[in-house]
C-alpha cells in the first residue's frame, strides 16, 4: 500500500487543494506546509549545537532545553515557542536558511527517518510537497548546487520513506507567470517581494544574475525543468498533470483513476 503521497509543484499551482483533496478521498493524514510542526520536515526550527549553546546565558539555556529535543550533539528548537531578543538570537541559527549544507543534511535526514519509524501499518499520510520542493529551495536557489547534486540528496530521501512506497503527483505550469499573477491578490505583495528577495539573494540567484520579478519566474521556470528531470530519474513512481488549472475537473477525474489504482 502507498502510505505516503506527496504532492510537488511551484508556488501557486494548486498544491495545498490537491494534497487536501486526495487526503480526504483516501481518508489520509492530511499534512500541509507552514504549519510549524510537520512530521517529516523542520519548518521553522533551529539547531543549536552544544558549542554554541554554551554561548547563551544559563537562563536562556534553561529554556532553550526545556522547549527543544535532543538530536545529535545539539538541540532542534521550535523557534515559535520564543519570542523577543532570545528569538532574535535562536534564529541565526535556523535549520533552513542559515545552517550550512554539512550540518543541515543530516538533522533534515534524521527527521525524514524518524518519521517512517512513526508511521502505523495501517495509517496513509498526504503531503503538500517537501520532497522536491523544500530541498530544491535549500540545494539549488539558496547553496547554488547543480541538478546532480540537488538529485543525490533527493534519491537519499526516497531511500529512507521507500518502506511506505511513496508516490508523487506533480502540477506542472506551462505558464508560471500567469498562476503567479493570479494568485497574487490573495498572497500579497508582501508575499512576493519575500519570495524575489529569496531567489535573486542566494547563491543560484547570485551566480545567474537573477534580479526582480523577472529574475523570479525564471528561476522558478529553471527549477521546475530540474525537478521534472529529477522527478523522472527517481526510483518513485509518479504522475505528472500538465497545466491542471486549466480544468481542474479534469485533473481530478485522472487523480481519482490513480487512486483507485493506490487503494487495490
Amino acid at each position: 500500500m502507498n502510505r505516503l503521497i506527496i504532492i510537488e509543484g511551484l508556488p501557486c499551482s494548486g498544491k495545498s487543494t490537491t494534497s487536501k483533496f486526495i487526503a480526504d478521498k483516501l481518508g489520509a493524514v492530511f499534512v500541509d506546509e507552514g504549519t510549524g510542526s510537520h512530521p517529516a520536515d523542520y519548518e521553522f526550527h533551529s539547531f543549536v549545537n552544544n558549542l554554541a549553546l554554551n554561548t547563551f546565558s544559563t537562563e536562556e539555556q534553561a529554556l532553550i532545553k526545556e522547549k527543544s529535543a535532543l538530536r545529535r550533539d545539539g538541540h532542534i528548537v521550535p523557534l515559535g515557542e520564543f519570542s523577543g531578543e532570545l528569538f532574535d538570537k535562536l534564529l541565526r541559527y535556523k535549520i533552513y536558511d542559515f545552517l550550512p549544507w554539512e550540518t543541515e543534511m543530516p538533522i533534515m535526514l534524521d527527521k525524514w527517518r524518524e518519521f517512517v519509524k512513526s508511521v502505523k501499518p495501517d495509517e496513509r499520510y498526504v503531503f503538500n510537497c517537501v520532497l522536491l520542493q523544500n530541498p530544491m529551495c535549500e540545494t539549488m536557489m539558496r547553496f547554488g548546487f547543480d541538478t546532480e547534486q540537488s538529485a543525490a540528496y533527493i534519491r537519499s530521501i526516497c531511500d529512507i520513506i521507500s518502506p511506505l512506497e511513496p508516490f508523487v503527483v506533480y502540477l506542472h505550469s506551462s505558464d508560471i507567470r500567469s498562476a503567479i499573477e493570479k494568485a497574487l491578490p490573495k498572497r500579497g505583495t508582501d508575499w512576493l517581494n519575500s519570495v524575489i528577495d529569496y531567489h535573486c539573494n542566494g547563491a543560484y540567484g547570485k551566480a545567474n544574475n537573477i534580479i526582480g520579478y523577472d529574475g523570479y519566474i525564471k528561476a522558478l521556470e529553471e527549477r521546475q525543468k530540474r525537478e521534472v528531470e529529477i522527478l523522472r530519474r527517481l526510483n518513485v513512481p509518479y504522475i505528472i498533470l500538465s497545466d491542471p488549472q486549466a480544468d481542474w475537473q479534469k485533473a481530478y477525474t485522472r487523480i481519482e483513476q490513480c487512486l483507485e489504482n493506490l487503494v487495490r
